[in-house]
C-alpha cells in the first residue's frame, strides 16, 4: 500500500484536534475524514472502511471504549489508535483490552501520530475479539499525567492479557509494588492471589523457607510444615521486591523454579509443581551487578523478559500537585478530618523540591502537613525546611532580627548612638568567623561565601583585628 492510497479517519468531539490531525495527515499524503461522534462514524462505515481509525475516549453519546467494543466484532482487523486527554491507567488498560493498536495521551506529538498511522496501516491487524473490562479494579494511588507515567500505563495495558515475567526498575519509593499490583489486577490471574515479598527485609537464612516453605523438623524450630510464598501464589502472582539483594544460592533455586515450575520445600523429598507469574523489582543496576558477578546472568535474563521503569518524582514534577491533592484527601480520610488545600506559593515550593523519597515521601508529607499546618489551607510558611520550605531558617532569621531590634532599643534607651558604629564591626566579625569556619580557614573560599574579593577580606580582618 502506497502512502497516497492510505486512508485514516478521525472521530473526536474537539474540533481543534480534528483540524490538527486532518492537516497533518493530508500533509503526509494520507486521505482523511473526520467525525464529531462515534455514531456518525459507524454510519459511514456501513459503506466504506478506512485503513486506520483514530478515536477519542470521552465523547458525547458512544465513548471511544464502547466504539472499540463494537468494532472488535464488526471490524476486528481495523487498527485503532486511541487518543485521550483523560489519560490514566484504567483508560490505557481498557483501550488495549478493547483491541487498540496504540494508546496516545494528549497532548501528543503530531508527527508521532502520523507515524503511528503509517505503522498501524503496515501491520493492518487488530487484536481480535478481546473483551473489555467496563469496571476494572482501580489502583487509585498509581496516578500521573506526565509522559513518563503514561509510558508505564501503556506498558501495563499492553501486558493486560499476558502472564509474562516482568522486571520493574526504579528508585525507592517510586511505586514499584503499585505497578506490580496493577499488572496482576489487569491480568488473566486477577482473581487469584497476589503475594508480595520484600526479599531484603528477611534474613538470608530464613528467606529460603519463606519462599519455598519447609517440612516439619527440617531445622531447629521447624515444629510444623510451612507453606511458602510460591505455593501461596499458585495460579496467581508472586512479587519479589529488592531482588538484587538475594544471595547467590537462592538465585540458583529461583532460576530453577522459573525454568521448571517446580521446587522442593526445605527438608522435603517430594517436588511441588506450581503455576506462578513472577514479577521482580529492584532499585539496583542488575546489568552492572551481573558484570560484577553479584547477580546470575541467566537469572537476570529470565527475569528481564519485559521491563518497566518507574520514574523518580523529580522527572515528573507536573504530577506533584495531583499526587499531593490525592494524598491530602487520603490523609483526611484516615484521620477523619477535612482535607487540606494548598495555596499557590506552597505548591510552587513543593513542585520545585526534589523529593528524594519519591511518592512514598509525598504520602508521608501529606500526613505530616495534615497534622502540623494550622487551618484548612497549607501556606508556604507551613512547609518545613526538609521539604524545601523556609521552616527553621525563617524562624532563625526572625529570632536574630528580633534580638537585633531589642539591642538597638536598649542602646537608644541609654542614649548610645550612633547605632551603626557599634553594630557594623560586630556584625562583620561574626559573619567573617562563620565563613572562615565553613571554609576550614581558606580565605579565598571564605571571601566567596561573604561576597567579597580576597583582598577585601584581608583588609577587613586587619581592620577588625582578626588576624
Amino acid at each position: 500500500m502506497s502512502e497516497t492510497e492510505l486512508e485514516a479517519w478521525v472521530v473526536d468531539d474537539d474540533q481543534s484536534v480534528r483540524w490538527v490531525l486532518e492537516k497533518a495527515l493530508r500533509q503526509a499524503n494520507i486521505t482523511t475524514r473526520s467525525f464529531e461522534r462515534a455514531e456518525h462514524l459507524l454510519e459511514a462505515m456501513e459503506h466504506h472502511t478506512p485503513d486506520v481509525l483514530i478515536t477519542d475516549v470521552r465523547m458525547p453519546g458512544m465513548s471511544g471504549i464502547a466504539l472499540l467494543d463494537r468494532l472488535s466484532s464488526t471490524r476486528p482487523d481495523l487498527p485503532v489508535i486511541v487518543i485521550t486527554a483523560h489519560s490514566d491507567l484504567d483508560n490505557a488498560v481498557a483501550a488495549y483490552r478493547g483491541g487498540a493498536f496504540e494508546y496516545l495521551p494528549k497532548p501528543f506529538d503530531v508527527d508521532e501520530a502520523v507515524e503511528l498511522v503509517r505503522k498501524a496501516a503496515r501491520r493492518n491487524s487488530g487484536n481480535g475479539h478481546a473483551t473489555i473490562d467496563n469496571d476494572p479494579d482501580r489502583i487509585p494511588s498509581l496516578i500521573g499525567q506526565a509522559p513518563a507515567m503514561q509510558e508505564v500505563f501503556r506498558s501495563i495495558g499492553r501486558l493486560s492479557g499476558s502472564s509474562m515475567t516482568v522486571l520493574i526498575t526504579g528508585e525507592s519509593g517510586t511505586g514499584k509494588e503499585l505497578v506490580a499490583r496493577a499488572l496482576h489486577e489487569h491480568s488473566p490471574r486477577a482473581q487469584r492471589q497476589f503475594i508480595a515479598l520484600n526479599t531484603s527485609a528477611i534474613a538470608a537464612e530464613l528467606l529460603e523457607s519463606e519462599l519455598f516453605g519447609h517440612e516439619k523438623g527440617a531445622f531447629t524450630g521447624a515444629e510444623a510444615r510451612r507453606i511458602g510464598r510460591f505455593e501461596q501464589a499458585d495460579g496467581g502472582t508472586l512479587f519479589l521486591d529488592e531482588i538484587g539483594d538475594m544471595s547467590p544460592a537462592l538465585q540458583t533455586r529461583l532460576l530453577r523454579v522459573l525454568a521448571e515450575n517446580e521446587f522442593y520445600r526445605v527438608g522435603g523429598q517430594t517436588s511441588i509443581k506450581v503455576d506462578v507469574r513472577v514479577i521482580a523489582a529492584t532499585n539496583q543496576d542488575l546489568a552492572r551487578a551481573v558484570k560484577e558477578s553479584r547477580f546470575r546472568e541467566d537469572l537476570y535474563h529470565r527475569l528481564n523478559v519485559m521491563r518497566i521503569n518507574t520514574p523518580p518524582l523529580r522527572q515528573r514534577r507536573e504530577d506533584i500537585p495531583l499526587l499531593l491533592r490525592h494524598y491530602f484527601q487520603a490523609a483526611a480520610d484516615e484521620m477523619k478530618t477535612r482535607a487540606k488545600s494548598i495555596d499557590g506559593d506552597a505548591m510552587e515550593l513543593l513542585r520545585s523540591y526534589d523529593w528524594p523519597g519519591n511518592v512514598r515521601q509525598v504520602v508521608n508529607a501529606a500526613r505530616r502537613l495534615t497534622v502540623t499546618a494550622p487551618g484548612n489551607v497549607v501556606t508556604s510558611e507551613d512547609i518545613p525546611a526538609d521539604l524545601g520550605g523556609a521552616g527553621k531558617s525563617r524562624q532563625a532569621t526572625q529570632d536574630w532580627t528580633r534580638s537585633l531590634a531589642a539591642w538597638a532599643e536598649t542602646k537608644l534607651g541609654k542614649g548610645d548612638a550612633p547605632l551603626l558604629e557599634a553594630a557594623l564591626p560586630e556584625f562583620e566579625k561574626t559573619l567573617i568567623r562563620v565563613a572562615l569556619a565553613k571554609s576550614n580557614g581558606h580565605r579565598q573560599d571564605a571571601a566567596k561565601l561573604l561576597g567579597w574579593g580576597r583582598n577585601t577580606l584581608a583588609r577587613k580582618m586587619k581592620a577588625l583585628h582578626l588576624d
